[in-house]
């Protein structure tokens, strides 16, 4: 196409259209759309697979490995979760309207800060189509229209996904635009719409960090982003050692291709020779490779010799960096060169350690006695979540639907002037 520009105003006024409808929507018209978008998924299934067929037949031809290509496929179990995970974000709370605060002043205005869509929403994302309905459920249950761009590897099943949503968007009367799918896999499609400043209110790519940082380099709006999840777990030399071994092998072994799974293990030395002793079978069983420095393996010996680049690698595998340090303070300046400021956790029986830990450590999240892979907006309370944001403006963490919102005030008065 000549006017990839032109190509992406055309969906950032559409969707800017419908944005300002979807702000007057009543709470229950959202939750009814979801309600009904959750049975016209079920009711699509047959479709919906066989355009997944299409995309996963074509899969390896696009490089992709056996992992991508299982988060690339649908069956109907995955189809029925994402059905209930509409359903889900329909029971949440909507935040729209919420009156964050509210106060009198001494002239008589009364004055409110109140929760408010943050508008139009380009979501850029790869791999998994279930993302497809996800991201279209918590950007409209939160007042906002949405763009989606997914990759090409995905773009029959997206396609397919999509038309179902806009379907029930229309049966319920609320504007199909809300929820819009970007029809081109061309690169140069999305350096256009990160220039549709005027239109588009935030963009949230999820994926990898080339992705991410094109983005980041290129947008014109302000950008969510999700970098690494080089995430850590510092055992400190007061810690229960079994305690320390659950949170460990949880953090590491449980789930290890997701952005909470820990990637580096730190040992205070005065507990490292028994600890990582004790630890040892677990690994084994877990199937964990270890690359760690001297005194690791020292301990085990059959760990092999980690590099600068193996403490800053997002590994999203079973392998576990690891390093003994002689103090809590050597363990935060570890997290702090090598780290992603996404999950990081400490074990330990001493308090002030703890509260010295959760002050120093610059993350989104910092968990004490607690296993990483509680990152995650349903683990802590929050509901569904489009991704789990390593920035610190304008949300961090999980950002679920009050992360996208903003608020405005509301002044109300009898007449007053200044």
């Amino acid at each position: 196409m000549n006017d990839w520009n032109a190509y992406a105003r055309s969906y950032g006024e559409r969707a800017r259209a419908a944005a300002r409808q979807l702000a007057l929507a009543e709470s229950d018209a959202k939750d009814h759309w979801l309600e009904v978008a959750a049975e016209r998924l079920r009711d699509a299934t047959g479709s919906i697979l066989e355009a997944n067929a299409r995309d996963v037949a074509a899969a390896p031809g696009l490089g992709l490995n056996a992992a991508a290509i299982d988060r690339l496929t649908l069956t109907p179990p995955r189809i029925e979760g994402m059905a209930r995970g509409l359903e889900e974000i329909a029971d949440l709370p909507d935040p729209v309207g919420e009156v964050i605060e509210g106060y009198f002043r001494p002239n008589g205005l009364e004055v409110q800060r109140v929760r408010v869509p943050l508008g139009v929403v380009f979501f850029i994302y790869e791999s998994r189509p279930n993302v497809t309905a996800d991201a279209a459920a918590i950007c409209v249950k939160s007042g906002n229209a949405v763009i989606l761009r997914g990759g090409k590897e995905a773009l029959h099943s997206n396609v397919a996904i999509h038309q179902t949503l806009a379907d029930a968007l229309a049966e319920c009367d609320l504007p199909p635009e809300a929820v819009q799918l970007v029809d081109t896999p061309d690169r140069d499609a999305v350096g256009a719409f990160l220039k549709q400043q005027e239109f588009i209110d935030l963009t949230i790519p999820r994926g990898g960090r080339s992705l991410i940082e094109r983005v980041a380099a290129e947008a014109t709006m302000p950008v969510i982003k999700h970098f690494d999840g080089v995430c850590h777990v510092f055992v400190d030399r007061t810690a229960d050692l079994g305690m320390a071994e659950e949170i460990l092998i949880n953090s590491k072994a449980q789930r290890p291709g997701v952005c909470n799974a820990a990637e580096c293990l730190l040992v205070h030395a005065a507990i490292a020779q028994p600890f990582l002793k004790q630890l040892e079978p677990a690994l084994q069983k877990a199937g964990v490779q270890v690359r760690g420095d001297a005194r690791i393996r020292e301990a085990l010996p059959w760990a092999t010799a980690a590099t600068e680049h193996d403490y800053r690698t997002e590994y999203l595998d079973l392998i576990l960096s690891a390093r003994v340090v002689d103090n809590l303070d050597e363990a935060v300046a570890h997290i702090e060169t090598f780290g992603s400021h996404h999950t990081d956790a400490i074990v330990t029986s001493d308090i002030g350690e703890a509260e010295k830990f959760v002050a120093a450590v610059d993350s989104a999240a910092v968990m004490v006695n607690a296993s990483t892979r509680f990152n995650d907006g349903g683990e802590l309370g929050l509901g569904a979540e489009i991704g789990i944001s390593t920035d610190k403006f304008h949300a961090r963490g999980p950002c679920g639907l009050r992360e996208l919102t903003s608020y405005k005030y509301v002044v109300r008065g009898s007449g007053q002037v200044r």
